[in-house]
């Protein structure tokens, strides 16, 4: 029964974590999996949660009840107001339909299945290069995938004229996923001015926008700036037309293994022939029903936690703290990095990796220099060349700079 079942490659990033867990070397770099890593290279644990979770025990009333199949409310009222703005007109107007769900993947997981049942011949468009698990999540759902320009790699710069014009030649209606902020892989986010440009394009196409916010707070320690894009494109688009957003806790609150996220429908004002509450209703009914089908309820342990700080105040004051510290590490890094490499005089230029922002960094090293590293120093990183920033630390450093220059000078002769 089994003999016609094809073996699958291992998962690429999960691979990476495996071999540098063999890897036997006192000295290695783990530059591949994107979590947060202190100066001493261990995981952090926010004070945040350390707060919150003490606060959740000492609480007589605390269980492990199951949740209801959308969530706890008090984490999807608290992520909403989070990602689109206290003072946000959808949510004064009661345009907003949120759930709970497994983190930013199972957001996403749960918008396209949403797609393929509703709207199953819409094209749905990533960037290129995007983060890898978008184009399976919405192709095992049997949707159409394609691709706009994002990525100049001659420049190392945003190709914002290819990505707006890719917007402009799709067909009406059709889906763009766009990285909020902190673009994975490559960290190099359109400016506000540039954002613009691609709000405006998509209205004018009538197409659906749908954010995928893994980083917000993380990249640049500013929740507001980090929402930039989705709250300009909820004010100028949400007039016609719907507004999708998949929301992590995993990066900003460090609840990577606890699995908390959101999903989010900004709903229209154009008026149909249903009521708005009978179409909150009714998305509601037909979440709930994927949620159900598939885990039955969400986990509430880290809901929980993230509930907590979101919605007390000296909690919710730490963990902006938090993001402040995990934010100017990373950045600090990507300074030392970049200054090691120009004073070796590697080849080539290295601004891009403090024009960058967020986790990773594109660095533009090849595939086989990748692998190069991996062999001969024990630095691993993906092989497209995205270096997880977090994994650098005082200690190593100038260690993986020496390393970058001595293999890019190997391919370079």
């Amino acid at each position: 029964m089994f003999e016609d079942i094809p073996l699958l490659p291992a998962d690429a990033l999960f691979g990476i974590k495996q071999r540098y867990g063999q890897d036997d070397r006192a000295l290695k770099v783990d530059l591949g999996i994107g979590a947060y890593r202190d100066n001493e290279g261990k995981p952090w644990v926010l004070p945040s949660v350390r707060k919150a979770e003490k606060l959740i025990h000492e609480d007589p009333e605390f269980n492990h009840e199951y949740l209801g199949i959308t969530g706890l409310k008090s984490l999807t009222d608290g992520a909403a107001k989070v990602i689109l703005g206290e003072d946000s007109a959808a949510l004064k107007e009661d345009r907003v339909v949120s759930i709970q769900s497994l983190s930013g993947t199972g957001a996403l997981h749960v918008s396209a299945k949403f797609f393929s049942k509703f709207w199953p011949s819409k094209k749905v468009y990533l960037s290129n290069p995007t983060w890898a698990n978008h184009k399976t999540i919405y192709e095992v759902q049997g949707l159409t995938t394609s691709v706009y320009s994002y990525w100049d790699a001659a420049s190392k710069t945003l190709c914002i004229d290819g990505f707006v014009n890719a917007i402009k030649s799709a067909d009406e209606g059709s889906i763009f996923v766009l990285h909020a902020c902190a673009h994975n892989p490559t960290g190099l986010d359109p400016t506000k001015e540039q954002w613009v440009k691609v709000i405006d394009a998509l209205r004018e196409g009538k197409h659906i926008a749908l954010f995928d916010s893994a980083y917000q707070g993380f990249a640049s320690g500013d929740l507001a700036n980090d929402a930039y894009s989705v709250r300009l494109g909820v004010e100028k688009l949400s007039e016609e037309l719907p507004i999708f957003i998949c929301q992590s806790f995993a990066k900003n609150v460090g609840m990577y293994g606890e699995r908390v996220g959101c999903f989010h429908i900004v709903l229209p004002l154009k008026e149909t022939s249903k009521t708005l509450e009978e179409t909150k209703a009714a998305i509601s009914s037909q979440l709930a029903r994927i949620i159900r089908s598939e885990v039955s309820n969400p986990p509430s342990y880290g809901a929980k936690i993230v509930a907590k700080i979101l919605n007390n105040t000296e909690l919710t004051q730490q963990w902006h703290e938090d993001m402040v510290t995990m934010s100017s590490r990373i950045n600090e890094m990507r300074e030392q990095l970049k200054n090691h490499l120009t004073s070796l005089g590697t080849p080539g230029t290295w601004n891009h990796i403090t024009e960058q922002t967020g986790m990773f960094s594109f660095t533009g090293l090849t595939k086989e220099m990748v692998a190069r590293l991996e062999t001969n120093y024990g630095i691993y990183m993906v092989p497209n060349g995205r270096a997880s920033i977090a994994g650098l630390n005082t200690g190593n450093v100038k260690y993986v700079a020496t390393s970058i220059d001595e293999t890019v000078r190997q391919f370079s002769t």
